[in-house]
């Protein structure tokens, strides 16, 4: 079994949030992969359903950022898993907007729901890390990721949790590069090719010379023999010898 965790805010005041874009992911994969409706349970709100030969619960925490890793823990216990089985999905802001990576271990950035969770469980899990970009001063930091998408941001935000949807599986199975590969798929789609390749020249066709063929010289004509045809004239030179 897996627990895939979406880090977010409950409520409807942060529903679109930066900070809430864990929880979108879970929403996206839910939706599309068949899972159970959301219901509440350890300190948070679980979906549980399969994804290829898995199966997994997705959990996204209520406890408020600050205190995801409580929930988690709690999870955790439950069902005897452990840090390997855990993928947390978080927003990152050391990641330009649309861009996404895949980590096992390491610190928490200073990741208030990061934190949280090492205290609980350690360092050893998982995360798909979600870029939303930077403010631009860390004094700004709170206020942005507390504040929603903007309105430019939907295109991407959109492919970002498709392709996640896309590649959950693979995930799942452990295989990180193959979801990342999932998800660049729909954020940088190959492009088709809409240049029509001009048609080739015609050639164009060399002058003709005309040439003015003169008749050979076969005599004066006799009155009426202009309008004779060709055999009666060939027999009328005959009857001439």
């Amino acid at each position: 079994m897996k627990l895939f965790v979406g880090l977010g805010n409950p409520g409807a005041k942060y529903a679109g949030n930066r900070h809430n874009i864990g929880f979108m992911a879970m929403d996206y994969i839910a939706g599309d992969h068949g899972f159970t409706p959301f219901r509440a349970r350890f300190q948070g709100l679980i979906a549980e359903g399969r994804l290829g030969d898995e199966k997994v619960l997705l959990l996204k925490p209520e406890t408020f950022m600050n205190l995801s890793g409580q929930s988690v823990g709690e999870a955790m216990r439950f069902h005897k898993l452990t840090p390997d089985d855990v993928v947390v999905f978080h927003d990152e802001l050391d990641l330009a907007p649309g861009r996404i990576k895949a980590k096992t271990g390491g610190g928490h950035a200073g990741h208030n729901g990061l934190r949280s969770i090492h205290g609980h469980i350690g360092e050893a899990y998982h995360r798909v890390r979600m870029g939303v970009g930077h403010p631009g001063h860390k004094d700004a930091v709170a206020s942005y990721v507390l504040h929603d998408f903007a309105k430019a941001d939907q295109q991407w935000l959109d492919d970002m949790l498709r392709g996640i949807s896309d590649g959950a599986a693979l995930l799942a199975a452990g295989d990180q590069a193959r979801f990342l590969n999932a998800v660049n798929l729909r954020l940088n789609p190959p492009r088709s090719s809409t240049t029509t390749p001009k048609a080739a020249p015609k050639p164009v066709a060399a002058p003709v010379e005309v040439r003015k063929v003169e008749a050979k010289n076969e005599g004066p004509k006799k009155e009426g023999e202009e309008n004779l045809s060709p055999l009666q004239k060939l027999a009328a030179k005959f009857r001439n010898i």
